[in-house]
């Protein structure tokens, strides 16, 4: 059996209700909401992970900030179609160890050339050696 996955942000706010007097009640009440909601359209709640992104703050800097997400999954259909072209949301694996691997898809790196260095001159006021450029200066004392 195939599934596909999905992940949708955590609730940031609780929901006000009669019953929900606390935060901790009115935060339960709003996960329920989505949780329910995903349900309808034939989602299974698998687990809430906290997962980093490394995000832009200001002109330059990077910080990381930690996201809650709850993820998802339904059963796919095989019926001949595609699955990659019938998935409406991103895909995120609810359990490695079980899943398939994949092989990394392996792209040439493209590097450029290095400049070449102009060849050294020697000194103009150095003797050259006698017989070679590059030998040093033969002193006979």
């Amino acid at each position: 059996m195939q599934f596909e996955y999905t992940a949708i942000p955590a609730p940031l706010r609780g929901e006000k209700a009669k019953d929900a007097k606390t935060p901790g009640e009115r935060y339960a009440l709003a996960l329920t909401g989505e949780l329910n909601r995903m349900a309808a359209d034939g989602w299974e709640y698998i687990r809430a992970d906290v997962l980093p992104s490394e995000e832009r703050t200001g002109l330059t800097g990077r910080s990381t900030v930690y996201h809650n997400l709850l993820i998802f999954r339904r059963a796919t259909s095989q019926t001949g179609q595609d699955s990659a072209s019938s998935v409406s949301a991103p895909v995120t694996p609810a359990d490695p160890a079980s899943e398939e691997r994949r092989e990394p898809e392996i792209r040439p790196v493209q590097t450029k050339p290095e400049p070449q260095k102009p060849a050294a001159e020697p000194a103009k006021d150095a003797p050259a050696a006698a017989g070679s450029d590059t030998a040093p200066p033969v002193r006979n004392d």
